[in-house]
């Protein structure tokens, strides 16, 4: 009774049952298995009966059951009937041991289930999940199409090529469907084997080709491909890569968006896998759309970057303007971040302000913010204030933009995003060999000697702009040697305590050019440390040329103005300056004088400047500066700074220590002007 049962449950079953003997050969097969006939395996080793991906791998296994009697469940392997055409599949095996009433093995049961189906539907929903962990997590077009091919090879396809349209790398709109034949498209990610074979990476698709029915009416498209493919002789580079690789199975997919062509996505299959159909291709058609809506959002954001970007250079300085005392040299990375900023501003006194800022954050309102905060310092620097007072006033002009940000509606996106930016700003006094520095927040610059030693700059740090540190800005002066250099970075490209010595090592020879000096220092630092973009200010110190400068000590009476005239005259022929420039800066000189000895303090003194512009200086101890007035008709007195201010193209009074300077500037006219 026994042995009736048993055998009507193996005859019965409609899984594929094989009793192996000790030596693995296949003995007896259930009649109702669809996958083979008895008579053609019986006798056969199982690795013979099923042709195995690994079949040393698959005795193994079967040993070590027959060895140990520990059965093996529902194992997952490729392979085919010998007798069966096509690839292999997926088969679900299951092992146990047969034994004798004594224990004694007699061989193996072992039950064959064709999985292949379910494993493929089990394939194709990891491939998506993986094409949503993958895709997406970049707003960076080449990233994106790097991560779905990373998604789709090996899970879906050998070989995946995204050819995505070159203008939409650059953040531009893609062109609506159908695409024009002359829209070049850029092969932006690639994984597996077969690419080497591909030429170029961009081209023109070619016409009455999969590709490029695919993009003409936005449908996808399946081929077989093969030595009699009729289409592969219209493109040259797709046969040959077909005829190397093997490839037998094609899928094109267009990368769209509401109408509008992005790119495209070619995926292939070779020898040795199943071919793709018509389930495989809506999971294409699935990957290819969430693909395409990332790379549109990528898109977007790269076009807001580029509108940034253009923005934030056009409110940058376009070249460094030459200084009498002072040569410097510039590097702007770029970056997401578009808030850095730097600048270099004449002052008078032959002075000159080193500046750099960085306002966090990304887009067209960081680089709005940062406009408005380098409009605001150039218009504080012509006051000639202190440094410290600068960034004072500069932080009530932040907080004064925060509070109308935080004024905005509820609704409105900026409503919430808090501002923060760092700011640094010096002076270099080249008569005084002086560098005043003030900053907030941001780090502090790094020098080195004209001998390439570093020198160390103690100076204190004042809270970043826009906080609510109240705590006030401090400055610390320095004096330098003729040829020092100094760096001015942003954050970003001090991420680490080595940064400094490696911007050190860098400026170690600092009688090479600036410029040179700027690329030493982009060289010299990791590949990743500015992925937010950043900005490089150098800067060399110098001293006004004992030729274009004079200065006097007079005489605090009321004949110095005659004197002066003398001296300004005689100075200036000897520049050889045009008379009407003399004539002007005469009479210039004779009432700023004129006022420093009826309202000022002795000592007097009286400098001469000549470099693009002619600069007059009159020195005096007292704090009191003296007021532009207009007289009336009948006044005696009040119309000295009124002709100064008419004669000179730039005129103000600057604050020291030791009391206060007038100065004023004047256009030198051109020699080859014949006006």
């Amino acid at each position: 009774m026994t042995a009736a049962l048993l055998d009507a449950l193996f005859n019965q079953s409609a899984v594929g049952l094989h009793v192996l003997d000790t030596e693995l050969r296949v003995e007896r097969v259930n009649p109702l298995s669809d996958m083979v006939g008895a008579e053609q395996i019986v006798g056969l080793h199982f690795t013979e009966a099923y042709r195995l991906d690994d079949p040393d791998e698959a005795e193994r296994v079967l040993r070590k059951v027959l060895g140990s009697g520990v059965p093996v469940l529902d194992r997952v392997i490729r392979g085919r009937p010998m007798s069966a055409p096509g690839p292999d599949r997926s088969l679900m095996v299951t092992l146990h041991r047969l034994d004798d009433p004594e224990g004694r093995p007699l061989g193996l049961l072992a039950a064959v289930v064709d999985v292949n189906e379910r494993e493929k539907a089990r394939a194709r929903a990891n491939c998506l999940t993986a094409v949503r962990r993958e895709v997406g997590q970049s707003l960076d077009v080449a990233a994106t199409c790097e991560g779905l091919v990373a998604a789709l090879v090996p899970r879906f396809a050998d070989f995946a090529v995204v050819e995505v349209v070159d203008e939409v790398l650059r953040g531009s709109p893609p062109p609506l469907g159908p695409l024009g034949h002359d829209v070049p498209l850029r092969r932006a990610a690639q994984r597996g084997l077969g690419g080497d074979h591909l030429a170029g990476d961009m081209r023109r698709l070619p016409r009455r080709t999969p590709f490029a029915l695919a993009v003409t009416d936005l449908r996808p498209r399946l081929s077989a491909l093969g030595p009699d493919t009729p289409w592969l002789a219209k493109d040259p580079d797709s046969a040959r890569m077909v005829e190397v690789s093997g490839a037998h199975s094609l899928i094109v997919v267009p990368l769209k968006h509401h109408g509008a062509v992005l790119g495209l996505v070619s995926l292939y299959r070779f020898r040795g896998v199943e071919p793709y159909d018509e389930d495989d291709l809506s999971l294409a058609l699935t990957a290819a759309a969430h693909a395409a809506l990332s790379i549109e959002n990528a898109r977007r954001f790269e076009h807001s970057h580029v509108i940034a970007s253009t923005v934030q250079r056009r409110l940058l300085p376009r070249h460094n303007g030459a200084r009498v005392a002072v040569e410097t040299a510039h590097v702007l990375l770029p970056g997401r971040n578009s808030g850095c900023w730097f600048d270099t501003i004449g002052l008078s006194g032959a002075r000159t302000a080193l500046i750099i800022g960085n306002v966090e954050g990304q887009g067209l309102q960081t680089a709005i913010t940062m406009g408005q905060l380098r409009t605001a310092i150039l218009a504080l620097a012509s006051l000639d204030l202190e440094p410290d007072e600068v960034l004072a006033r500069l932080n009530d002009t932040a907080d004064r933009l925060a509070q109308e940000r935080r004024s905005l509606p509820p609704g409105d996106s900026l409503h919430n995003q808090a501002l923060t930016a760092t700011c640094m700003y010096a002076v270099y006094d080249p008569f005084a060999r002086t560098c005043t520095v003030a900053r907030a927040g941001h780090p502090a610059p790094v020098v080195v000697a004209p001998d390439g030693s570093p020198i160390v700059l103690d100076v204190p740090e004042g809270p970043p702009l826009f906080s609510d540190d109240s705590a006030p800005f401090a400055t610390a002066t320095f004096e330098l040697d003729e040829g020092s250099v100094l760096a001015f970075l942003t954050g970003s490209l001090l991420p680490d305590a080595r940064s400094v010595a490696r911007v050190q090592d860098a400026l170690v020879y600092p009688d090479r050019p600036l410029q040179k000096l700027c690329d030493d220092i982009v060289y010299s630092l990791p590949a990743d440390t500015h992925p937010d973009g950043a900005a490089l200010l150098l800067a060399r110190t110098g001293v006004v040329p004992p030729d274009r400068v004079a200065t006097w000590e007079l005489a605090h009476d009321t004949t110095t103005p005659s004197v002066a005239r003398t001296l300004v005259r005689d100075r200036l022929e000897g520049w050889n300056l045009d008379e009407e420039t003399i004539g002007a800066t005469e009479l210039i000189v004779s009432e700023l004088i004129t006022n420093a000895v009826r309202y000022g303090t002795p000592p007097l003194q009286l400098r001469l400047m000549l470099d693009r512009t002619l600069t007059c200086e009159v020195h005096d101890s007292s704090p009191v500066a003296p007021h532009l007035r207009h007289a009336r008709t009948v006044d005696e007195g009040g119309r000295g700074l009124f002709i100064v201010s008419q004669l000179a193209t730039h005129w103000g009074t600057r604050y020291g220590t030791h009391g206060k300077a007038l100065w004023t500037e004047q256009e030198i006219p051109d020699p080859d002007d014949g006006s």
